[in-house]
């Protein structure tokens, strides 16, 4: 498996299918352009396409996460006509969607402060372990702009009320806070961080890949239908399980006392 090239990225995947994914525009605080937004969209596609990928860890080079999106695109933009403005916000719009919905876990390794687009990027994250100093905060009303793409998945992370004070203010957000609000999942120290994303790991690695991928697919279902349509859709994914050939190892490994074939440690 030749993994591809990017300009503006990292990927390097390991002898257990982990792939890391590293945001490599340091010198702009990995602040998001076009050639980012598309590389990260077409990497996003290629991994969830390809054999032996268990999960996915997701940070930045250098000591800034992300910073959002880069003035200098934006003012490049300024310049376009509606349509093509249009086209651009659909591209990060898109990307976001890719990353949220690679069947997949992704894990944020956040390594620094996060800004704007960049929280939109740990939004998007299944699981987001971030360090103990970094700052985090939705800065887009400061320029006069919104923070549109990401509002679904920032939302959807922190719940209406939260997501009401941190957009309309840009509250900069200590890692304790943004751990308090649902943003991250846990918040260690920079020495720690490694380790905690490790901890991840090792749990994933004990559980099916397909169903996994199938158990992310069922909670973005089930978050956005009623309980009755659930009801139905439930009773007929678990059925599905139940036929799979993980459904029936994963049985039959559990009354004969051994460990299932994906399980790894």
């Amino acid at each position: 498996m030749t993994t591809p090239h990017f300009e503006t990225l990292l990927l390097d995947i390991d002898a257990r299918g982990i792939a890391r994914l590293t945001l490599n525009r340091p010198d702009t605080h990995n602040a998001l352009n076009a050639t980012l937004i598309h590389e990260l969209h077409r990497a996003a596609e290629w991994l969830g396409r390809a054999d032996g990928v268990r999960a996915v860890v997701l940070t930045g080079a250098g000591k800034t996460f992300c910073a959002g999106g880069d003035l200098g695109w934006m003012q490049e933009n300024m310049k376009k006509t509606r349509a093509q403005r249009v086209s651009e916000s659909g591209d990060l719009a898109r990307m976001l969607r890719a990353l949220n919905e690679m069947p997949l876990p992704l894990i944020g390794r956040i390594n620094g402060p996060a800004y704007g687009g960049g929280v939109g990027m740990i939004s998007v994250c299944d699981i987001a372990i971030g360090v103990d100093r970094g700052v985090y905060s939705l800065t887009e009303v400061r320029l006069g702009l919104l923070p549109a793409n990401i509002a679904p998945y920032v939302v959807a992370r922190m719940g209406e009320a939260n997501a009401r004070r941190t957009f309309l203010t840009a509250r900069r957000m200590s890692g304790a806070e943004a751990r308090s609000l649902g943003l991250l999942s846990d918040v260690v120290s920079a020495e720690q961080l490694d380790a905690a994303v490790e901890r991840e790991i090792a749990d994933l690695l004990q559980c099916a890949p397909g169903a996994v991928a199938a158990t992310k697919k069922l909670i973005a279902y089930v978050h956005t239908h009623d309980l009755d349509t659930n009801m139905i859709y439930t009773a007929d994914k678990l059925a599905d399980a139940w036929e799979t050939d993980e459904g029936r190892e994963g049985i039959t490994a559990f009354f004969a006392k051994r460990a299932p074939f994906w399980r790894q440690g």
